[in-house]
């Protein structure tokens, strides 16, 4: 997910814990000896892949016992992976990675013809986005995705010394009740809002007022509608876009875009019209669509007017809102003025799951390193590394992980933040956060439906023109029920 957060943005203590931590290590400690919409990323394959027993092992541990194939759409999995070779010198196996962006909707083809074409080339190991991983561990592609524990992985006990973010587990859960898929990132979601505005229209930029103010856990926008008339009275907006809104509307909702195999428009859902125009005819935000250069000059304060904050996790403050602040330290660009507090509802937004092949021959491997990624919660695991910005030395970027266990270990405290320890709030947006609500559907009927939305609300189409456009979008492209 870094990589690719940062190619959008262009375009996630211990002697305290050292019980809980004798209890969370992964399915292969006793070899360890040390220690995740588009993306520009290019197209990469870095060799030939293979079984070549007989290759040399780049570890320089001698002879290699094959070859891994790894598919992802950007380089931070094989980047763990390597990580994982460095920390794990044993490791007997050479790594061979295909990157391949999610630009124009390359990765999936790539990704099925490899799966459904199997052999030697086929994917040990491959990656899936949120806005697609139903399709490979729930949908279409789900029968090529293997069991955890047929990867050697005690997987409850190990979700459960972790304590693996619920939601997560639940989109990596196959149709059988077992798990095939788990990531290294929570990417449950917050409010992250400028110290400045909130100070200078509320009185206050204390976390904990302003979470009241906007009404946080209150799974209402009442609250929300009134902090935005107040900076409208300051001459602020609220929100870039609706599409700082729809993230939180979208993965808050009761029910997914598909039940039964037929479209469903979740009353919540249905109702981001009504949020999107009212957010229009009110002037609360600068219209600005995500993605875009006004959207990413609205996180530097040069936008049409100052707005006050944006919804995401952690990774959006890391790769998104930190490279467009206009500046690298205190005083320069709106760093250092962020702050972050609970949203009205619940959400999440992104995040990378790792898939083992069940037809790989090399499972025991495969899970050692899986494993490793997804589930090692002592300070020797990647999820720790990454939580505390220690991956490739000290001062790297910190983020938030699956793993409710390293995150009470780690330290989020962030300059950017004014010194705030992020992890106090997005620990709770973690637990907040619902994974049962998707479809493997969503990437594109999200798409459909945020255009027709956009269309109402400049007046192209009417309300109920714009909810028969969408459904008429849905039957010409996508095999769904359309009533």
């Amino acid at each position: 997910m870094r990589k690719m957060k940062r190619a959008l943005a262009l375009a996630l203590s211990a002697t305290m814990l050292a019980s809980m931590v004798a209890g969370c290590g992964s399915s292969s400690d006793s070899d360890s000896t040390t220690a995740a919409d588009n993306t520009d990323t290019v197209d990469v394959s870095t060799d030939d892949g293979g079984d070549d027993a007989t290759a040399t092992d780049d570890s320089g541990s001698g002879e290699s016992k094959g070859t891994i194939n790894v598919y992802a759409f950007t380089d931070e999995v094989p980047g763990m992976i390597e990580k994982f070779k460095e920390t794990h010198p044993d490791f007997a196996y050479d790594i061979n990675p295909t990157i391949i962006a999610t630009t124009d909707g390359a990765y999936q083809p790539a990704l099925d013809a490899a799966l459904a074409a199997g052999g030697a080339d086929a994917p040990d190991i491959y990656c899936a986005e949120a806005a697609f991983v139903l399709k490979y561990t729930q949908g279409d592609m789900s029968s090529f995705a293997c069991p955890y524990e047929d990867l050697g992985i005690d997987v409850d006990k190990e979700i459960a010394d972790a304590q693996i973010a619920q939601y997560t587990v639940d989109i990596g859960t196959n149709p059988d009740g077992k798990v095939v898929g788990l990531g290294y990132q929570a990417t449950g979601g917050a409010f992250i809002y400028r110290r400045s505005i909130a100070k200078d229209a509320f009185g206050t930029d204390d976390p904990a007022e302003v979470a009241k103010i906007i009404g946080s856990g209150t799974q209402s926008w009442d609250k929300f509608w009134e902090a935005a008339e107040t900076l409208k009275g300051k001459g602020y907006g609220i929100v870039s876009g609706d599409g700082d809104i729809w993230h939180a509307v979208e993965n808050s909702s009761d029910t997914g875009w598909i039940v039964d195999g037929k479209l469903n428009i979740d009353p919540k859902r249905e109702e981001f019209l009504d949020i999107s125009m009212k957010l229009k005819e009110n002037d609360y935000y600068n219209d600005t669509q995500d993605w875009q250069d006004a959207w990413f000059a609205d996180m530097s304060g040069t936008g049409e007017k100052q707005v006050l904050g944006f919804f995401g996790p952690a990774w959006l403050i890391n790769y998104t809102l930190g490279d467009n602040c206009g500046g690298s330290a205190p005083g320069e660009g709106t760093y250092g003025d962020w702050a972050v507090c609970a949203p009205p509802v619940g959400f999440f937004w992104g995040g990378t799951w790792l898939i083992a092949n069940k037809d790989s021959e090399k499972k025991e491997a495969v899970g050692e390193i899986i494993d490793w990624i997804t589930l090692n919660c002592t300070e020797d695991g990647l999820q720790y590394m990454w939580a505390n910005g220690t991956m490739n030395g000290e001062g790297g970027t910190k983020d938030c992980v699956a793993s409710a266990t390293v995150m009470e270990m780690s330290d989020g405290t962030l300059d950017f933040l004014g010194g705030q320890n992020m992890f106090d709030v997005f620990g709770d947006a973690n637990a907040y956060a619902n994974g049962k609500n998707l479809t493997q559907y969503d990437e594109t009927i999200n798409q459909y439906w945020r255009d027709k939305v956009r269309q109402y609300t400049a007046g192209e189409l009417s309300r109920d023109e714009a909810i028969e456009a969408f459904k008429q979008d849905v039957a010409d492209n996508l095999n769904v029920t359309v009533e």
